[in-house]
């Protein structure tokens, strides 16, 4: 038995660190995120809306949070972090499950270019370059005009449950770190989901 594992043990470290350098993720940055002290990420939606514009409803909310030590020294390592909106309209029917109306994510990749050594957040095809981590944190937790519903589907004089949540993506993050991440309370940043009952109005059709 001694002789046989002899080996592995021999070639685990070469494969960690292989696998480590193929997905741009040095054994060091690993090392010294592990060693990091653990603080909780706190989160919560502030306030949320929906508004019609144009052919759609839009979303307006405001989310309070901020990164743990590790995750922005994650983010300073050139590791690329991935932030997730959901939201999800329904209309409540008495007879049998809720009828989904819309169900809309937005997703914000935040990294750090240190060539520039600026902040980049990037949605979709539009980025925007910070020159701190407050700053490109700031315009992400304040989500503006995200349209979510078209407004033919809604109906006057209907009610319908609203829920938005915010969160960390820890499956976009490289393998190894999620395997660190894993069941650390200073991974996980995310809100609880936020709901709220939302009247069409004439007013607001």
């Amino acid at each position: 038995m001694t002789d046989s594992s002899t080996p592995c043990s021999r070639k685990s470290p070469e494969r960690r660190r292989f696998l480590l350098h193929t997905i741009g993720v040095t054994a060091g940055t690993l090392l010294a995120l592990e060693a990091t002290p653990v603080h909780a990420a706190d989160a919560e939606i502030r306030n949320a809306a929906l508004l019609p514009s144009d052919d759609l409803y839009v979303l307006n909310t405001d989310i309070n949070a901020e990164l743990t030590p590790l995750l922005a020294d994650v983010v300073a390592r050139g590791v690329s972090l991935y932030f997730t909106a959901e939201f999800e309209l329904s209309a409540p029917r008495w007879y049998w499950m809720d009828e989904e109306i819309a169900s809309k994510t937005l997703t914000y990749r935040l990294s750090y270019q240190s060539l520039t050594r600026q902040y980049r957040l990037t949605t979709g095809a539009l980025h925007q370059n910070f020159g701190s981590l407050e700053e490109a944190m700031r315009t992400m937790l304040r989500i503006r005009n995200w349209g979510v519903a078209d407004r033919n589907t809604l109906k006057v004089g209907k009610s319908y449950n609203a829920a938005l949540r915010f969160r960390l993506d820890v499956g976009e993050l490289p393998k190894p770190l999620q395997v660190s991440a894993f069941g650390r309370r200073d991974w996980n940043l995310a809100t609880d989901w936020y709901r709220w009952t939302f009247v069409i109005t004439r007013e607001s059709k």
